[in-house]
């Protein structure tokens, strides 16, 4: 069984609990074996350019290029790139198209993490629903059979005890979108 530091006291975790932990393990672990060498690269790049210490470094060489070209005509030398820092302006463009591209290709790997993480969602809340409606199905089954329980209609409980079925929920949330997407487009037409 998975067991975790000490602030769990050394307890282990029950069987449901650990079954969801490695299977969070899992997805995580294949997300992480199906990226390419080169992917690997972009998020080790992406992870160091999100660091405040990038931005330091940026700031600090932007200062240093624009003293030395300052400083160097004051002592007669020729500046490697006088004002309006034609060749910074270049470099800085580059670093913001490099960082932007990193950007989008880490967040594209990091929308399907998280599809497959509202994919396992969604299974585990239907799972769930369907467990629901099989406990209410199952409550009103031993009411009934209960001799010393009036035996009464629960409508309610009636159709709790139906599992949703999900192509029709899908189906619904479907048009749902459909019709809000018509709406917007309508409202941009306006």
């Amino acid at each position: 069984m998975l067991k975790f530091g000490p602030e769990t006291n050394g307890s282990e975790l029950p069987a449901h609990v650990e079954g969801t932990v490695q299977a969070i393990v899992e997805l995580y672990a294949e997300h992480r074996k199906e990226a390419s060498a080169i992917e690997h690269a972009i998020d080790y790049a992406t992870s160091v350019i999100a660091r405040p210490l990038f931005l330091g470094a940026l700031v600090l060489f932007v200062t240093v290029w624009i003293g030395i070209n300052l400083i160097l005509p004051s002592i007669g030398a020729r500046a490697i790139d006088p004002p309006p820092f034609d060749g910074l302006f270049g470099f800085i463009t580059l670093v913001s198209l490099f960082t932007a591209t990193l950007i989008l290709i880490s967040q594209k790997r990091a929308d399907r993490l998280a599809s497959r993480r509202e994919q396992m969602t969604l299974q585990v809340s239907i799972l769930g629903e369907q467990k629901a409606a099989k406990t209410i199905a199952l409550l009103e089954e031993l009411r009934r059979d209960l001799p010393n329980v009036a035996n009464r209609i629960d409508a309610e409980a009636k159709e709790m005890a139906k599992p949703a079925n999900a192509h029709a929920v899908l189906n619904v949330i479907q048009e749902a979108h459909g019709e809000a997407a018509v709406d917007q487009d309508m409202k941009g037409q306006d």
